[in-house]
């Protein structure tokens, strides 16, 4: 094993090796929680929890096992925060929300699509060609304004940011039990992050259920719902509801407008492009395994993520992407693939986990006005806000994480900063990750193209560009 995965030759040994694969494993681990709870909120039809789960922890593991048999690589990979909101908001969003209205077993369909081109751009070696041609501003904005999307949706799921009329949006009545709760998660994930707790999520996240289990259990009758609900009897995930639901979604994924569909496969392939090789780079940085500016192994990384992603679409869950969390177990020394192999493990025991889902990804329905919202809707249900007391701290935290790149943008030269300033706010407000990339590519190519910078737009941002605009032409009006 010391031989085949060169830890002697990487400078490592077998127990740094171990607690590398434990660090990165709770660095990442809230997504087995996480990803439940977004991609049961398809408008079209919400996916079965326990089964996205199943999927989350098996797939992972499969793609970390990949990992670290073929790229000797110290990253661990599993459902890409960001994608996953863009498939449950946007891709299986209603229609009259601003989404595409696809089923989620279409939206599968159009991710494994997605999974086959990113795995033929991994083995031709065309990946770097892509990524090379897509602006660093406009890939640092998506970045950004993905990780604000992420945070806005968790004070929502919070109550700390409710519907008013007028602003359409303003601050939720912060005494509410849910509220509450989520504020003390918050504080507590920051406190446990800030002292550079290596589990800093998963176990703030456990405390704060346990929190909201005691509470709940003080004083629930007095509110009429719960904080948190009580560990799932069923002995074993609803494998079965997800699996395969992705083959009977091609054929009717191609019913929609096609210039959606395109979009919407172009989107999937874009984020993976540059979330992955980003992350690839950044990762072999901090570990000190680039070469000449080159990270080693990395076509067989990239192949490990498609085939990750194209595992997670036939069994039920979103694009599967190397983590930076990962960084985590470089810093506990972690220099080689049996790091990955030890993380691949741990998601396997996870699946054992199960009962806690209902726990931590519990749903409380809290009538609107108590929440503070002035939204008077109708029919009566619309009432109520589904919150996520639990889980919403996270996504806060998550866009926390991913707002530091704002920095390399360039905002001393205007051509860069406007497309990416449009990127990041019309992601924000229109609560759209797609119109959001549209707005930066034509925004860009406009600039680019009046201010004598012509040839240093590539020929791929030219062509994206007419796309969308062709898009908002004829596919979105």
């Amino acid at each position: 094993m010391i031989g085949f995965f060169q830890i002697q030759e990487r400078g490592s040994t077998v127990t740094r090796e171990i607690l590398g694969g434990l660090s990165t494993f709770m660095a990442m681990s809230y997504i087995i929680f996480v990803q439940p709870a977004v991609l049961g909120q398809c408008s079209t039809g919400g996916m079965n929890a326990s089964a996205v789960m199943f999927a989350t922890c098996v797939c992972s593991a499969l793609a970390c096992v990949i990992m670290a048999l073929l790229a000797n690589l110290p990253i661990a990979l599993a459902p890409a925060m960001g994608h996953n909101f863009f498939f449950a908001f946007m891709v299986c969003g209603a229609v009259n929300m601003g989404g595409f209205g696809l089923s989620w077993p279409e939206a599968l369909a159009a991710n494994m699509i997605a999974g086959i081109l990113f795995l033929g751009l991994s083995v031709f070696g065309l990946r770097a060609a892509i990524m090379n041609a897509i602006p660093e501003g406009l890939k640092y904005a998506i970045a950004v304004g993905i990780g604000l999307l992420i945070a806005f949706i968790g004070l929502e799921w919070a109550g700390i940011v409710v519907g008013k009329p007028g602003t359409y949006v303003g601050l939720g009545n912060i005494k509410n039990p849910v509220t509450l709760l989520s504020l003390f998660g918050l504080a507590v994930i920051g406190i446990l992050l800030a002292f550079r707790f290596r589990g800093a999520i998963l176990v703030g996240m456990l405390i704060t259920a346990g929190a909201g289990y005691i509470a709940t259990m003080c004083w629930g009758a007095d509110w009429g719902y719960e904080l948190v609900g009580r560990p799932s009897a069923t002995a074993f995930p609803e494998v079965s509801a997800t699996a395969g639901k992705v083959f009977g979604g091609f054929v009717p994924l191609f019913d929609h407008k096609i210039s959606h569909v395109l979009l919407i496969i172009f989107t999937f392939l874009l984020l993976d492009v540059f979330d992955t090789i980003g992350t690839l780079v950044g990762l072999g940085e901090r570990a000190g395994l680039m070469r000449n500016g080159q990270l080693p192994q990395a076509r067989q990384a990239m192949v490990a993520d498609a085939v990750g992603t194209l595992s997670g679409t036939v069994m039920g869950t979103s694009t599967i992407t190397s983590y930076i969390e990962s960084s985590a177990g470089i810093a506990a020394g972690a220099r080689t693939g049996l790091a990955a192999l030890v993380t691949a493990a741990l998601f396997v025991i996870s699946i054992f986990a199960y009962p806690l889902l209902n726990v931590i990804g519990f749903v409380v329905k809290v009538p609107a006005a108590e929440l503070g919202s002035s939204l008077v809707c109708v029919p009566e249900f619309f009432n109520t806000v589904d919150c996520y007391p639990v889980v919403a701290p996270v996504l806060i935290v998550i866009g926390c994480y991913m707002l530091p790149v704002v920095k390399r943008i360039n905002w001393d030269d205007f051509s860069e900063a406007l497309p990416a300033f449009l990127t990041i706010v019309v992601m924000q407000f229109s609560l759209s990750i797609t119109d959001g990339i549209a707005w930066g590519f034509i925004s860009y190519t406009i600039l680019k193209l009046f201010t004598g910078k012509i040839m240093r737009v590539p020929i791929l941002v030219y062509i994206c560009t007419m796309l969308f605009i062709l898009y908002y032409a004829f596919g979105r009006l």
